[in-house]
């Protein structure tokens, strides 16, 4: 049961990646890019994005290891492979997934022809899970206590979240003046699933007693906590639904609800040169419906001969006192989970005048169009302990008047030869754009530590030339 119990924390990695999405971020030419920062410099007479096909992301990686260490057919065993993915782990590792998929989208112009606002709308789901190594259980998982004498093993290791829901969100953005771009969304969150687990603290220590060589002091000190909303139904005896379908009845607007906020904006210091920043998902769900919590708070201490925690053959005795010390206790008391904000900003450098493809083009432009920019980005999010940080530097050309092309190069925690690749064209009115991560990775998947792409098409209607 424990061994299972590991494979199941270990293979979680492999769906994990950051939510960084440094090639959508200032692709101006995809009107997703304003949900990365709805004061990003997009103009359009109206859009809407084709439902369900407008936005899709997928994202899946490992800090620690690959899908090749663990199941490649290399003569070594399994068990082996996972107590060298354990040695080799910290925990300070970390695995992550976020999905999303975008309902339906849209956004127009408001106040006349010559107005420069903007209002865009929306809903997408979306599910996020985070999880660092629990470097010290995954050990006594594996190994025991019997070669650990005198080590502590830290029970805050022990640190998850995750969550299914569902956003509906409203933004404005508006072009102030030539140099000034302002812009914000509101949200409204329904969590149709949510499981925290990332206040934990205790730990499990053996020591010998001294003089007596087959006398040993076991110290157990826990302080474990699992809040759940949504969830708790699903364990019952009695439940004998559709969990699939029950979470997602939950997820769309009736589950625990939340507000959130994005806000952003982009700035010219010259024409082309501009910086921009925005903060993402700064925001709450109360979660409320079908609550539970479960804790294990206690101390234990046990003397005796070989305290080494096998659960077959042990007194009777022993696990009364043990439950006695450290029961489990239910509360289902109303909790408040933090959305993980998201900060960007970025810098970009334009060259190279862009001519229109039309055969004249005889109307002056306001604004020149140039066909490359360089530039830099800088991404964070918060985390239980520390800060996610990643650093981009891209490159950005404008191939013909309506095909655009976006490479870009990250450095983070993940990885260090992240190159990303991404496309967005435009026949007629019809907007596809494809975005892919770690492009080098695919050489052999297997051996690929992240993965990600991001695909959607749209419906535009540009601003008129006449």
């Amino acid at each position: 049961m424990r061994k299972a119990y590991l494979i199941l924390m270990l293979s979680l990695q492999f769906v994990c990646f950051s939510q960084n999405r440094q090639l959508l971020y200032n692709f101006t030419s995809i009107p997703q890019s304003s949900l990365v920062n709805p004061g990003a410099d997009v103009s359009y007479k109206y859009y809407f994005g084709i439902p369900v096909l407008s936005g899709i992301s997928a994202n899946v990686g490992s800090s620690s290891f690959s899908a090749y260490d663990l199941f490649a057919n290399n003569g070594v065993d399994f068990n082996d492979k996972v107590r060298n993915i354990v040695n080799n782990s910290s925990n300070k590792d970390k695995a992550q997934v976020n999905e999303q998929l975008e309902l339906f989208s849209g956004g127009f112009r408001v106040g006349g022809e010559d107005s420069q606002s903007y209002i865009s709308f929306g809903a997408y789901q979306e599910f996020d899970f985070l999880m660092y190594v629990p470097k010290d259980p995954a050990i006594f998982s594996l190994y025991g206590n019997k070669d650990y004498v005198g080590k502590s093993f830290d029970l805050a290791d022990i640190n998850v979240r995750a969550e299914v829901l569902s956003v509906l969100h409203v933004g404005f953005h508006k072009k102030l003046n030539e140099k000034f771009v302002l812009g914000g969304r509101a949200k409204l969150y329904s969590s149709g699933a949510n499981a925290t687990s990332t206040r934990n603290s205790g730990f499990i220590y053996t020591t010998q007693i001294p003089g007596t060589p087959n006398l040993y002091t076991q110290v157990i000190s826990s302080n474990l906590e699992l809040k759940t909303s949504g969830i708790a139904k699903f364990t019952k005896d009695e439940y004998d639904g559709n969990v699939a379908k029950d979470i997602a009845h939950n997820t769309f607007f009736n589950g625990s609800l939340g507000l959130g906020l994005d806000v952003g904006f982009t700035y010219y210091f010259r024409e082309n040169l501009q910086f921009t920043a925005s903060i993402i998902d700064l925001g709450f769900v109360n979660q409320s419906k079908d609550i539970e919590t479960i804790t294990y708070k206690g101390n234990y201490r046990y003397e005796g001969a070989n305290p080494i925690f096998e659960f077959t053959n042990d007194p009777e005795d022993v696990f009364d006192d043990f439950e006695k010390a450290i029961p489990r206790d239910t509360l289902y008391n109303k909790y408040t989970t933090w959305r993980p904000t998201k900060l960007y900003s970025s810098v970009q450098y334009s060259f190279g005048e862009s001519r229109s493809d039309e055969e004249c083009n005889c109307k002056p432009s306001d604004k020149r169009r140039y066909a490359n920019a360089i530039g830099g980005q800088l991404f964070a999010m918060t985390m239980p302990n520390e800060p996610f940080i990643a650093f981009t530097a891209f490159y950005r050309r404008s191939i013909f008047e309506k095909l655009d092309f976006k490479t870009t190069y990250t450095l983070d925690s993940y990885s260090s030869k992240n190159i990303g690749l991404g496309l967005s064209g435009t026949i007629g009115k019809v907007n596809i754009y494809a975005l892919v991560d770690n492009v080098l990775e695919y050489r052999d998947v297997s051996k690929a530590n992240s993965l990600a792409f991001q695909f959607g098409i749209n419906f535009i209607v540009p601003e008129s030339q006449d």
